[in-house]
């Protein structure tokens, strides 16, 4: 099966580099997305740039691809089923929730010189990165690029309801299912609240399981194709 891969912030598609393999051995055919103004040197990138790689991207696979977004990206991954929700047969939300519309996407930390540059690992202590050694730390905190303005305060514009027919399952790394049940069920996340099929899956790890349990996202994300 076709699987597109979007990473978070700060991230490009060299994320899934330990996941590509397993995945390929699955019999899959993953293709890990690297978007406008991540590395290319576009500071000045929008988020709609962005859902347009990401569509053009669904529109050239050979059927409906699973499609996975990893963290704050689960919102690209909701726009692009909102935009094709006839386009992608299931979307796979890692460690993330979508943003509801006329939303900012992911204004979350301070911009320096038109763009969010990595803030350290100081606000993702705890069960985001306990699972990261010191030498992971750094490689990740190394490649991390920043995010343009025009994207992290790009605002969402949902505007097809049938985005909620879209199948989705939430991977929950740092966070229990049950966790993101309450979340959902509160209101927290209305737009999954709304979704008319959403399954849950644990995975014991930190808040990136493409770096830490590759294998196994690999084993999840498997499963989710065959389901669709």
């Amino acid at each position: 099966m076709d699987i597109l891969l979007i990473g978070g912030l700060w991230l490009d598609g060299t994320a899934w580099n330990a996941v590509i393999p397993a995945l390929e051995a699955l019999g899959h055919r993953p293709k890990p997305l690297t978007l406008p103004g991540q590395g290319d040197g576009r500071a000045c990138a929008t988020l709609d740039e962005q859902l347009a790689a990401v569509l053009a991207a669904i529109d050239a696979t050979a059927e409906k691809p699973l499609l996975v977004a990893h963290s704050a990206a689960c919102t690209l991954g909701w726009l692009a089923a909102d935009a094709r929700p006839n386009g992608v047969a299931r979307l796979a939300l890692i460690g993330g929730f979508p943003t509801e519309d006329g939303r900012p996407y992911a204004d979350f930390f301070d911009m320096r010189d038109g763009a969010m540059p990595f803030p350290g690992w100081g606000p993702f202590a705890g069960a985001d990165s306990a699972d990261l050694d010191e030498e992971l730390r750094r490689r990740i905190a190394a490649a991390a690029i920043p995010v343009p303005e025009q994207v992290a305060r790009g605002v969402v514009r949902l505007t097809d309801r049938r985005r909620y027919d879209v199948p989705v399952l939430v991977v929950c790394p740092e966070f229990s299912t049950e966790q993101a049940r309450a979340w959902i069920a509160a209101g927290e996340a209305p737009e999954l609240a709304r979704a008319k099929h959403v399954d849950f899956v644990d995975i014991d790890s930190g808040h990136w399981p493409m770096f830490t349990e590759p294998a196994e996202l690999a084993r999840l994300l498997d499963a989710a194709a065959s389901r669709t």
